[in-house]
Order: structure tokens, then sequence, then C-alpha cells
């Protein structure tokens, strides 16, 4: 097989030979001596073995060690970490596959055997030697006449066909390194070479007439990295003229687009070093909260007056990864534990392990080193240093019905005002006593149902082995936490020191940003990327204008001073953002300071928003928005004596009603008049609910009752319950359930029980009797 040398006339022949040494019966058999290849791609040393007798305990490959010591199997080495694959089998096959080939993996390779036998150690020699390599444009003459050639530190194995191009569009192939058209004597022309089958890997560009020609080179080709995390993509470019703008892009797309103006990626995208006006640079493309089909290869382009450049050129390919443990069987009873990803992680990670959520062991291998335990309940799982909250699932190693959490999602983004579920599913080797969900910042794990800061806000659904649900309503910023299950048994409790869901409460907010002259970029922004790819409704003046998977506005922004512009989310109409002015301060708007209040039956409440008028108003009242039209509540006979208004323009404006009733609750809205216009009366305002109190009594343990103060919506404020026994109050309680020993005499009633309010002592619930506590309990 003839190979030439990359960069030069001299030709050098390498004949393939089988290589076969060995003694005694022993002998290993390389097929390649030596392979020359790219740097990025993938190589396979093939070899075959034989021994004279006994049982083969121990293969593996290794490159140098030192006299007299053991060579190191480099399946042991982090240099290699998920890039080995051994095909070692029963017919004495010893093939190893290097994957994502570095220049540092240039050595000689050998393979080597242990037997059960005495002395029964064998190394093949001399192995293979393996030479990686980049590709490089050499540019040699003079100034009228260059000639281009790819070159390499070694001679490629194969026969490769080399492809040249000129600014990213494929010029032409050939068996020669060298160049054999003519060379541009334009300054701005960029050349770049590739190895056909391998054309991702091509060589940087490089500038033939001089050193300002427009050209793109990737810091790395490939990255690896975990689902869920945050990656930086980034390259150095430079243009012969200015550039006019310049993104990244994914080359599956049938004609380049923004990323961030792609929907997939709305609110996970930004340029951190982006800047306009410049012919070079370097340029980070930054991805945030990954997944799995953000896998692609990403493109950087840019554009100047005369021309787009770099769309065409490969650019770097990004796998995301989640992780797994894989378990195999070793020596008798044993098992081997590995932390498997669908490629090979980049920077060399430290692996971490866990047993039944207990930090175990870090390690630069994948494999977990120490006893796999032999207990049936024990489950294990592992994690990337830098990024413990996103290890893998818990995995049985002696069994299926081990201990163990998994959870639904890992992390979640939903709007404040809105619900959210989070849900695992859990198994236990032993029957559970109980169960519940925790904040893990709390000192202790507490059940959340019975956390004042979420009374009336969380319940359970689901049970053993099906999706168990957590459910928060009339969600809050400071609700954002992580949230962790965990369940008991006679023997332990389970589960609370595993990493669970991360839920992240944001508000919407309109960002605007100058585009071209005399325009303005609208994007309705959250502090976290939300969940589930929502849709995005935008208002102007509160009325619909359009509907987009994307956060941005895509429609022209309106050039007057007194127009305002919000946004919110389908499904979510309630919960839209607070009104912006683009082109000045003064525009109308209304922003309400709550959207849902929930109050008692009897109170007073108090509904307040601010406005602002680009006009003078001539009048402004707060009406119902479930009437035919706005009616000031002043004059509604249906509150006559219990509605007043006070505050001003600038300032919060407030409805008071006194004397709640049930039928008050409805959204009230504001509005406010010019001679010109009306103005609010179709904006979402602030919905209110009234509710009264009752006891709901439920069993508890043996001769025990809990006792709830519920109402039919979450009482705003967090309010402080009170308990009374027969009229006395209660000092100890103050939260919304009490338990307490319920002493039942033939059944008669003697003891009662009713609770309140803080500063609504008034308005307690009805009384609920101990006859009704034992009738609850039969």
């Amino acid at each position: 097989m003839a190979l030439r040398t990359a960069g030069s006339v001299l030709v050098v022949f390498l004949w393939s030979v089988t290589v076969v040494l060995g003694q005694d019966g022993w002998s290993v058999t390389y097929t390649t001596q030596s392979i020359c290849t790219l740097k990025g791609s993938s190589v396979d040393l093939f070899c075959s073995y034989t021994y004279p007798r006994g049982k083969v305990t121990t293969t593996f490959w290794f490159t140098e060690w030192g006299t007299g010591v053991e060579p190191k199997d480099l399946g042991q080495d982090p240099e290699y970490a998920g890039r080995l694959e051994y095909h070692g089998d029963k017919k004495k096959d010893c093939t190893l596959k290097i994957t994502d080939l570095r220049e540092r993996d240039s050595a000689t390779y050998k393979f080597r055997l242990l037997t059960d036998q005495e002395g029964g150690k064998y190394s093949g020699r001399p192995g293979v030697t393996l030479s990686v390599t980049g590709l490089q444009v050499k540019v040699t003459g003079g100034h009228q006449d260059k000639t281009l050639t790819c070159s390499t530190t070694c001679t490629l194995t194969d026969n490769p066909t080399y492809i040249w191009y000129k600014n990213g569009q494929h010029l032409d192939e050939s068996t020669s390194p060298q160049y054999k058209n003519t060379v541009s004597s334009n300054y701005i022309d960029g050349y770049s070479c590739a190895v056909k089958g391998h054309e991702d890997l091509h060589s940087p560009a490089v500038c033939v007439q001089g050193q300002s020609c427009s050209r793109v080179n990737y810091t790395k080709r490939r990255i690896c990295v975990l689902k869920g995390s945050t990656v930086d993509i980034s390259c150095t470019y430079v243009g012969y003229y200015y550039t006019t703008s310049s993104f990244w892009f994914r080359s599956d797309k049938s004609t380049p687009e923004d990323l961030t103006t792609d929907p997939g990626y709305a609110g996970r995208v930004e340029y951190p070093d982006k800047e306009t006006w410049r012919n070079e640079g370097p340029s980070i493309l930054r991805i945030t909260d990954l997944r799995e089909e953000d896998s692609a290869e990403y493109r950087f382009t840019f554009k100047t007056d005369n021309f787009d450049w770099g769309h065409s050129f490969p650019g770097t390919t990004l796998s995301v990864t989640g992780l797994q443990v894989k378990v195999t069987p070793a020596a008798e009873g044993q098992k081997t534990l590995t932390c498997i990803t669908t490629c090979t992680l980049t920077d060399n990670p430290t692996y971490i392990w866990y047993k039944n959520g207990q930090h175990l062991d870090e390690s630069t291998s994948p494999q977990y080193k120490d006893p796999v335990s032999s207990n049936y309940e024990d489950s294990y799982s592992c994690a990337v240093k830098g990024h413990e909250d996103l290890h893998s699932p818990a995995v049985c190693v002696q069994g299926q019905s081990c201990n163990r959490v998994t959870y639904t999602k890992r992390r979640i983004c939903v709007l404040k005002g809105s619900t959210v579920d989070i849900s695992c599913t859990y198994v236990g080797y032993y029957s559970t006593t109980s169960s519940f969900w925790f904040r893990s910042d709390k000192s202790t794990p507490e059940d959340l149902t019975t956390d004042p800061g979420y009374a009336g806000r969380v319940e359970y659904t689901g049970t053993y082995g099906v999706p168990f649900t957590l459910r928060i309503t009339d969600l809050r910023e400071e609700d954002s936490a992580e949230y962790r299950f965990t369940f008991k048994a006679d023997n332990f409790d389970w589960g609370h020191s595993l990493p669970g869901t991360t839920l992240s409460v944001t508000g919407l907010q309109v960002k605007v940003t100058p585009a071209a002259e005399g325009q303005k970029t609208l994007t309705c922004i959250t502090t976290c990327t939300l969940t589930d790819y929502p849709t995005y409704i935008w208002y102007k003046n509160g009325q619909h204008l359009d509907e987009s998977t994307s956060p941005q506005y895509k429609d022209s922004v309106s050039s007057n001073y007194e127009d305002s512009y919000s946004c919110a989310v389908k499904g979510h109409e309630d919960l839209l953002s607070p009104p912006v002015c683009v082109q000045g301060q003064s525009c109308n708007r209304v922003t309400y300071t709550k959207s849902r209040i929930c109050v008692l039956k009897g109170s007073t409440v108090d509904i307040s928003c601010t406005y602002v008028g680009y006009y003078s108003t001539t009048s402004s009242f707060w009406f119902r928005s479930d009437k035919s039209t706005p009616e000031d509540l002043t004059r509604d006979p249906g509150y006559a004596g219990s509605v007043e208004y006070t505050g001003t323009s600038r300032g919060p404006f407030t409805l008071r009603i006194t004397d709640l009733r049930e039928e008050d609750s409805a959204e009230y809205r504001f509005t406010f008049k010019t001679d010109y216009f009306d103005w609010g009366h179709s904006l979402p305002g602030t919905t209110l609910s009234v509710t009264g109190l009752q006891v709901k009594v439920t069993p508890a343990a043996e001769g025990q009752k809990t006792l709830t103060c519920i109402t039919t919506c979450t009482l705003t404020d967090n309010p402080t319950y009170i308990w009374y026994k027969n009229g006395q109050r209660l000092d100890e309680p103050t939260s919304q359930q009490y338990s307490s020993n319920i002493l039942v005499v033939l059944g008669h009633s003697v003891d009662s029980y009713f609770c309140t309010v803080e500063h609504h002592e008034d308005l307690h619930s009805p009384a609920v009797c101990e006859y009704e506590l034992n009738y609850y309990s039969t």
C-alpha cells in the first residue's frame, strides 16, 4: 500500500504486514504496525492472540511502562475515559477502538493477557504505533505564484482524498495534498482543506495574499456536555470588510436562522461578547438548560456590505447526553458499575458515586472502583463534579426492588401565580410507613403540607410505584427552591439526601432594545427558561396583537408616544407583564399591585393599581369584568355603602370593599378616560376570591384526629391561624392543622372546636362537636 508524505514530493512505501511475535505457544498478531490518522476521528487497532494453556483471567491494552512495573490498563486511564471500546471475546479477537482522537494519544499501543497459570503473563511486541495529526494549509511561492499544500505531521494511512475550500465553498478533490488550480489573487479570500470522509475535521482557513482575509476558526470541533447544563461554543473570526451583523445558527436548518430568534431556544441563548461594527474578534454562543434535542452542528456567520460569510463552513458539533449507571458482571458474584454517556464528555470530568443517595467516591474514571454492595435494598447513582444536581437515575444492582427515587424533571421554570406539578416515582425494598415532599434548604426535612408558608397551596396525588406528585398553587417567587421526596420504612428514612427537582418561579417583563434606525425590539423576558415551549401573546394598550412561540415581538413597534406594550403566556393570560412605554415614559398604562387576592367573607379588602395616561384624564373608576359594559362600582346597587376609592394618578389608586360576601368574588379592573379615548378596560385586572372557614376532620394515629382549617382559596399574606376548644383560645397551635387526642364519652358531645385567622377573630368557622369527631372516625 503506497502512502505519500503530506507536504513533500518524497514518496515513502509502507507495506501493511501481519506482525506475529511469540514463543512457546504465546503470540499476539497485529494487523497493522503503524497508523497515522486525524485528530477528532476514530481508529481501530486490530489484533488477535493465542496462549498455550490455562484460562485467560485478564486482557487489556497499554502504552509505555517502567521497568519492573506491571503495565497499566488503558481503561483505567482518565485520559481515555469514555473513549475506548474493547472487542475482546472468546474468539481471541483483541481489537481496540479509540474515539475522539487527540494529538496526545500518539503512542505505541500493546496488548497484554494474563492467565491462571504460574508465569502466565504475556505482552505482544512491537505493538501498533499510532500518530494523531491535525491538518494545516501551508503556503509557499512568490507573490504571483502560490502553492498550497494540505500538510500533516505524519503520513495519513489509506491514501486519503484531499478536499479544498475557498471561503468555505467546495473547490476541488484530489489524492494529492497539493492544490492544483490557480490560487486567487484577492486579499479577501481564505483557503482550507479536509480529507474525504472527515469533512468536519478540516484545517483552519488561511489567508493567501494577506493577513486580514475573511475566515472563521472554531475553538473546538466537538463538544459533549450534560443535559441540563450550560455550554459555551466559541470561535474567532476575521473579515476583510467591517461586519454589519453576525449570529450563530444550526446547520440542519434549511436557511441560516439566528438562534436568538429560534423559538426552540427561547430564553436559553445569548452571545456574551456580542459587538457590532468590527471586523474581527472572538464570538461565543452560550446555551443554557441544555436538552438532548439541542444536539447539532452549530456554525457562525457574519455579514458585510459586500457578502455573507462562514455559513458553509463545518462548525462545532454539540452532543448532549444524560448519565446512566451500567451494571455488568465481573468476577464470581461481583458487579462492575460504569457511569456511561452517549458521547465522551469534554474536559476529562471527575465522576462522583452515590449509594442510597450518600456520597461514596470520586474518580476521573467512569468505573466504580470499590466492591459493590451485596444488599438487595441498595441502589447506586453517579454524577459529574460541578453538576451534582444532574446525577443519573438510581439503579438496583442485586435486584429490581431496591430503594430509589426517580424525578420526572430535574428543573422546572413556571410563572408566578400559576400552578405546578412536581413528580417522581419511588420504590422501596421495605413497606413504606410515610412519605412526603420537602424543601432541601430547610435544616431538617419538613412535610410541605405542614409548612405555614404553603398553607392551603399544597396537595399530594399518586402512590407507590406510580408518579407521586406535589402540586403547588398560587406560586410565589419565594417558592423557588429545590424540592425533594422522602419515604420512611420501619428501618430507615430514604431519599432525603438525593438531589431533587429545582423549581424557579418568575414573572414576565417586556425588555425594549434598539434595533435599526428608529426601531425597537420587544422581548418578553423571564428570569429562567419557561418549561414546555410556551406560546407568547402580545398586547398593545391592552388589545390582543399577536401570538408566537418566540419571545420576541415580530411586527413593527408603534412610534406613538402614548402606546404601551405588555406580554403574557398562552393559558396564563391573567398573569401578563406590566405594560411598558416604548417611545417615552408617559404612555398609557395600568399596573395592578396583585393579580389574585383571597380574603375572608365579612372582612375588608383593598385592591390597588397605579396608572399613567399620556393625556389628562377626565374620569376614572373600578368595575367588574363580568358586566356587559364597564360600570362604576360606586353606582352599583349591589355594592351600595361598601365601596370607596382612595389615591390619585401616578400613585396607588385603591378600591376598598367592606363587608365582603361570597358573591363579590370576581375580576376587578380599573379604567380611565381622556378627551380622546377610554383606557384599561380590556386589560386583565385583579381576581378577588371570597371564602369562609371550615374545619375538616381526618383520622390520624390511633385515637387521634387531625383538624384542618380549610378555605376555598389560598388566603393572601400567609395568615396566622387560631384554634379554639369549647370557646377558649388554644395558645400553642398557630398553623392550619391541629392534631390532638380526642376523648369520646359514650358518644356524647363534650368538646367543640373551631378556627379563625388572626386579626379576624370574629369571622371564625362553625364549631365542630366531639360527636362529629367520633362520627368521622367511623
